[in-house]
């Protein structure tokens, strides 16, 4: 069998997640025979570049989340060591992670996307924003990190005070009436759609990963017209970016005007999506008749280092 380091942890704000998503592969890896080992990546990166030196790895699982994980950073590493490893390599890591540049693409892949503008605080103080309400989210994280709705100028005035981004553009965007769908991607394909249904706000940080403030419905309980197109989205999402092995791309779903055809608007798309208990890649997966282990030794199997 292949030995396996699972690399987890990272600098970002979802260090915790990924960590979590780590030991649950790690036990996957080792349930099926693999030689693995959990390997946590922190800011001694010469401690790091070392420890896979010495131990010399067959493959990578990559199980980091955000910035240094799955924007392109780590990639490149592995790509100079000459390790193969699993999900998407440096282009299509940059790009997934960087949401204007994934909106960017995907309007010219024909799929629908929410209104925007790149702000700073200046503009936001200036009052050059869209109208009540919208979103503000920053560029390059995940996981729901720093995305406030904004309803009022009361808001604005709140956000300003404990404004986390410091001077860094963020973006402004439209906010979508409706429910929130998710369709993960295994092998380019498509496996499912998932109905996030917060018990309370929306689909924060902790209402992702704290149990019991989330419902999932699985299969989302929409016409199967729109479930054909979601799929399709997010096949077409995963593709025009060069995504590999995993994807999940989420959306909103504004049936809200009775008279009118449900609006699909494509949120973002996360190029490595977490693998631990309440995380919807594998819940969906299981569903679709995919286990857990399966998942994890599809994305092993099918590791590779960019030419």
């Amino acid at each position: 069998m292949k030995k396996v380091a699972v690399v987890a942890g990272g600098m970002s704000s979802e260090r915790e997640i990924s960590l979590m998503t780590g030991q649950g592969v790690l036990e996957s890896l080792l349930r099926q025979g693999y030689d693995a080992f959990l390997l946590e990546l922190t800011p001694h990166i010469f401690d790091f570049v070392r420890t896979l030196e010495k131990e010399k790895p067959d493959v990578i699982f990559n199980a980091l989340h955000g910035r240094f994980g799955e924007d392109g950073n780590i990639q490149g590493l592995f790509n100079l060591m000459q390790i193969p490893y699993t999900h998407s390599g440096v282009l299509a890591s940059a790009l997934s992670m960087n949401k204007k540049m994934a909106k960017i693409l995907f309007e010219k892949e024909g799929l629908p996307v929410a209104e925007d503008k790149i702000i700073t605080l200046f503009d936001l103080k200036q009052k050059e924003h869209l109208p009540y309400p919208y979103v503000i989210k920053p560029l390059n994280e995940g996981s729901s990190v720093g995305v406030y709705i904004i309803t009022s100028p009361e808001d604005e005035k709140a956000l300003m005070e404990r404004w986390p981004f410091g001077g860094a553009a963020v973006m402004m965007e439209e906010y979508i009436q409706g429910r929130e769908m998710s369709v993960p991607v295994l092998d380019g394909k498509a496996i499912g759609v998932v109905e996030i249904a917060p018990k309370k706000g929306f689909y924060t940080y902790e209402n992702k990963y704290q149990e019991g403030r989330t419902d999932h419905f699985i299969p989302a309980p929409i016409p199967q017209k729109q479930t054909d197109l979601l799929m399709d989205y997010a096949e077409r999402a995963h593709h025009v970016l060069g995504c590999k092995g995993a994807s999940r791309t989420d959306f909103r779903y504004d049936d809200t005007q009775p008279d009118k055809e449900p609006r699909l608007v494509i949120l973002e798309l996360n190029n490595q999506p977490g693998m631990t208990a309440l995380s919807l890649l594998p819940e969906v997966a299981k569903k679709a008749g995919i286990s857990y282990d399966e998942v994890v030794s599809s994305l092993v199997e099918e590791a590779e280092c960019e030419e």
